[in-house]
């Protein structure tokens, strides 16, 4: 059984060393490979954990430039170990299709990584869609992570706690209802979108979801969307973010299945890959699935067989 870290970031210091909050740590490769061989983990994604570095670098295209290349490098070098997403200049529509271009057919990436949003402009902006369209007919994931820089609540609340706590999760939650009420998932029901953190509170709003439209749509209210909310919803997947909590698990594996959750670890946010590992395998459920969720769910996605 493969295990397949799907959310893991490394950040190059001309990144960290122009953004606030990450340290030298976030730049330890060597550390990550250690880490993994200890913990028995065959392959970890690396991904964009968002910061505010293209503040002072000047524009988050010479921060996607920077990320994919040193990245791509590193996949080089690891042939075994990494799988590379890569970041896009959303500040160049122009240059969006290119660099994608660039990242998956000259750099090797194998994946996308967003955030949830972008100064309060959502996924389900225009400017995506053709970057979607790609993505469905290459088969290329989009691993989408919580927006650190400017999330939605930060214009009331500025916390050193509640932010990551509450906003980042809440801003991961309305970019799922955003690309639900524009018919994104709908329009490209074939864009594997991965969602960190078992995707923020959409897990808890099922119910919520589905009476509500039903209520809204009876006195034409609401959007019309063809079919209930949680029917686009269950579709979509999330990895695990370095949790351990069972009741996290078990309202996710009813609401997404055990094929569409993927475990991650949040390297090097959160340190304890083992225990998270643990929390899989101590599911009540059984061993084809937990495989699943530890790596077989993303290795058929990435078509690593």
């Amino acid at each position: 059984m493969m295990i397949i870290d799907s959310h893991s970031h490394w950040l190059p210091e001309e990144i960290i060393n122009n953004a606030h909050f990450f340290h030298k740590g976030w730049s330890d490769i060597d550390g990550q490979v250690k880490m993994m061989e200890e913990a028995g983990i065959d392959k970890a994604v690396l991904s964009y954990p968002t910061s505010d570095a293209h503040l002072k670098l000047g524009s988050i295209s010479l921060v996607s430039r920077i990320f994919n290349d040193f990245v791509a490098k590193i996949c080089r070098h690891h042939p075994d170990k990494f799988i590379g997403a890569a970041v896009l200049p959303v500040d160049s529509q122009e240059n969006l299709l290119s660099e994608f271009k660039r990242a998956t057919e000259e750099l090797g990436f194998k994946a996308l990584s967003l955030a949830s949003s972008y100064n309060g402009v959502y996924l389900d902006n225009a400017m995506f869609f053709p970057i979607y369209k790609e993505a469905q007919e290459k088969n290329i994931p989009v691993f989408v992570h919580s927006q650190i820089v400017n999330p939605i609540g930060y214009d009331r609340i500025k916390d050193p706690l509640l932010t990551p706590v509450i906003e980042y999760v809440f801003d991961m939650t309305i970019c799922i209802g955003q690309l639900l009420m524009s018919g994104v998932f709908k329009e490209y029901p074939d864009v594997k979108f991965i969602f960190a953190n078992f995707g923020g509170a959409i897990p808890y709003l099922q119910h919520r979801f589905d009476a509500t439209y039903q209520m809204l749509r009876g006195i034409n209210f609401a959007k019309d969307l063809g079919k209930n909310p949680t029917e686009y919803l269950k579709n979509i997947y999330v990895d695990t973010g370095g949790d351990k909590v069972k009741a996290n698990f078990l309202l996710s594996l009813e609401f997404f299945g055990p094929g569409h959750i993927l475990w991650g670890s949040d390297w090097p946010a959160k340190k304890d890959a083992a225990a998270g590992i643990k929390a899989v395998r101590d599911l009540d459920i059984n061993e084809e699935d937990k495989a699943g969720i530890l790596g077989g769910n993303l290795e058929r996605m990435l078509a690593l067989e």
